[in-house]
């Protein structure tokens, strides 16, 4: 949710961003604010802080809570229920819930799930999902066909190699502190697009036209970690980088991600999803998973 101010004159607007660490920001100079609303009128978006943020949703979020407890089985769903409420359910739960979903695709089994009328009526009075996702963009790798989940389940982050900026940060924050969620999942794959341009940034000193470059540099250290490690550099890459986005966010400053995780509520977990197996391999578990 954005907040309409008053443009600055003459004085350039500094924001704050990511840094390749999160939670470490940098500052950029905009020396110009875009017009919006209407020709010669200038205005600018000034975020409000992540606190103010999740202090103003959070009526919101209980409110979820309570309507998603409406979610039973319907017979249009054909005896179909939807997973428990992410606040019912432990992070070792969530993640089972996860793995057997998985398994039933790998047996080719024709997962049924929630999609009915009843279903979205009920999910549009409130979302619990039980895990939030960050993974790839690449259109090979669908969360909820690789876990046979249905709607309002799996809250989805989606970038090239997955990587956590603060859109990504302050979505997967909203997840656990309004929504719930108890577990988090970062998930890389067999050939990832944006892994290899990174590898080849390292390996080639190769360069990308528009946005591409940019969007690869924070993987670049990823490359780096593993580049000296035996196998395959692209594969060793992109467990490499799950596991360095893993890390900043269990050691990320924010109490709204260390609290939960400090009280046994919030796991962060990594995955690794082979195209040609359909597996998903869950690795960098947290002390006392299973």
């Amino acid at each position: 949710m954005q907040t309409r101010i008053p443009g600055p004159s003459g004085a350039s607007l500094k924001r704050r961003v990511m840094s390749d660490r999160i939670g470490q920001p940098m500052q950029f100079d905009w020396s110009h604010t875009p017009p919006i609303a209407s020709a010669g009128e200038k205005r600018s978006y000034a975020m409000t802080t992540r606190r103010n943020f999740i202090g103003g949703i959070s009526a919101v979020g209980a409110a979820s809570l309570v309507g998603g407890n409406a979610a039973l089985a319907q017979d249009n769903d054909g005896g179909l229920t939807p997973a428990p409420l992410a606040g019912e359910l432990s992070p070792q739960q969530a993640l089972d819930l996860l793995r057997e979903g998985n398994a039933s695709f790998l047996r080719g089994e024709q997962t049924r799930v929630l999609t009915s009328a009843q279903r979205r009526l009920e999910l549009a009075r409130g979302q619990s999902p039980f895990a939030a996702y960050v993974t790839c963009s690449d259109s090979r790798v669908p969360p909820e066909l690789l876990f046979g989940r249905g709607l309002g389940e799996l809250f989805i982050i989606r970038n090239a190699g997955n990587t956590v900026d603060t859109v990504a940060l302050g979505s997967i924050e909203y997840a656990v502190a309004v929504l719930k969620t108890p577990l988090v999942v970062v998930m890389g794959h067999e050939s990832c697009g944006a892994v290899k341009a990174a590898t080849q940034v390292v390996t080639d000193n190769a360069t990308f036209p528009g946005s591409i470059g940019p969007m690869v540099e924070p993987i670049i250290p990823a490359v780096l970690a593993a580049r000296n490690e035996p196998g395959d550099l692209l594969d060793n890459s992109v467990r490499a980088n799950v596991r360095r986005v893993v890390g900043q966010l269990r050691n990320h400053s924010d109490p709204l991600l260390l609290e939960p995780q400090r009280d046994g509520r919030l796991w962060v977990v990594g995955a690794y999803y082979d195209l040609d197996q359909g597996a998903v391999d869950f690795f960098d578990l947290p002390e006392g998973a299973e």
